[in-house]
């Protein structure tokens, strides 16, 4: 089968060439007309040529990934989309369900990369994948580390932040069971002080009550349940993602339970 030849203008190889040759693989318009030095117009017709050779691919309006001559003749490169994500917004990290993913704390492969933010932003569909941002309140934005693929940068949510944003967020982790078996993979993997000096700070009462609850069920951290043992007022539900059943109550973490024992520790098998 013969590879169609797809033929580039000067601009188009100059603009190609320089990208490849300074390692830029994320850039935006004003990045491309600096390099050009034409027309803003000009620039706009150019990349969206490049758009339709799949030598490029637009992220968002102004924003492009550079698909380079090594993915083939009008071939799709796929940057990693966690880096991707990296050139979308300012302020994120990723988090939830593609957190405990990347920590190992599940074996599941979420299809969509899930990132919190402090803003609100659109879903971006880059390369058949799916990337969606969570806005969460200024406060919880915290707890977050660098970490490096592909020679560049992305930022995600530290191990102890990623369990306490799953048990606020159940519904982006795959419900409360997942959850749990997240933090039974991670038990040896926490600091747990920075876990507790974590919870301080989000500060918010139904995570406590949750993360106490589960640790009782799985039977670890005997004293870090202690820590986390006050008089709660009121009750809060132990899975807010599912069906508000009450199946029974915990009075000692101050929760309706809309789960049984069997159903959150289901994973474990037989």
């Amino acid at each position: 089968m013969m590879t169609k030849n797809i033929k580039l203008g000067p601009h188009e190889t100059q603009l190609l060439f320089t990208l490849e040759e300074k390692g830029i693989a994320f850039f935006d318009f004003q990045t491309a007309k600096k390099i050009l030095n034409i027309p803003d117009s000009s620039v706009q017709n150019l990349l969206y040529r490049l758009k339709h050779k799949n030598r490029i691919t637009e992220l968002e309006k102004g924003k492009y990934v550079l698909n380079p001559a090594k993915s083939g003749p009008g071939g799709f490169w796929s940057e990693n989309a966690f880096l991707v994500t990296h050139h979308l917004v300012k302020e994120y990290y990723l988090g939830f369900w593609s957190a405990l993913s990347y920590w190992g704390f599940t074996e599941q492969l979420p299809q969509t990369v899930l990132a919190a933010t402090p803003h609100r932003k659109k879903t971006v569909l880059y390369g058949g994948q799916k990337i969606k941002f969570i806005a969460i309140a200024r406060k919880r934005f915290f707890g977050f580390v660098q970490q490096e693929a592909e020679g560049s940068v992305f930022r995600i949510a530290s191990k102890e932040k990623a369990i306490l944003d799953a048990l606020t967020y159940p519904k982006y982790c795959g419900g409360l069971i997942e959850v749990t078996k997240a933090l039974w993979n991670a038990k040896k993997d926490l600091n747990w002080q920075l876990m507790l000096a974590y919870l301080d700070e989000l500060d918010v009462g139904a995570v406590t009550r949750r993360l106490g609850y589960l640790l009782q069920v799985l039977e670890i951290q005997k004293t870090v349940q202690k820590k986390l043992k006050k008089r709660f007022n009121g009750f809060h539900w132990l899975d807010p993602s599912k069906a508000k059943t009450i199946r029974a109550y915990s009075k000692e973490w101050g929760l309706q339970l809309n789960l049984t024992l069997e159903e959150l520790l289901s994973w474990r098998g037989s």
